[in-house]
């Protein structure tokens, strides 16, 4: 079985940054990195298993999501040797508008 290289684009690490100081600010420190650190290791099993999650070529080719704990959305983009994760996205939030402002 093939593994896969991980990575995080710039957005997404900004949307992990966000959505920790947002967690902190109204739970607790403690909550907000135990959240992170689940998503984080959700990032991991992509390494293996590439092709989960729902294909959205219409919003980006390439284009796949998955959602986590039903909270959050991660959307990412499958390449020859690696998993981008493009965007970490809470709650309702308006996926197409969000990848048209920066996705690659």
């Amino acid at each position: 079985m093939k593994a896969y290289e991980v990575a995080l684009s710039p957005l997404a690490e900004g949307d992990l940054n966000s959505l920790y100081d947002w967690i902190a600010y109204s739970s607790s420190p403690a909550t907000a990195k135990g959240f992170i650190l689940r998503i984080r290791a959700s990032f991991e099993s992509l390494s293996l298993f590439p092709e989960r999650g729902t294909r959205r070529d219409h919003l980006v080719p390439g284009l796949r999501i998955y959602g986590l704990d039903r909270r959050v959305t991660i959307a990412f983009r499958i390449d020859a040797n690696t998993v981008t994760v493009l965007r970490v996205l809470y709650g309702g939030r308006d996926l197409a508008g969000l990848l048209d402002d920066g996705a690659p």
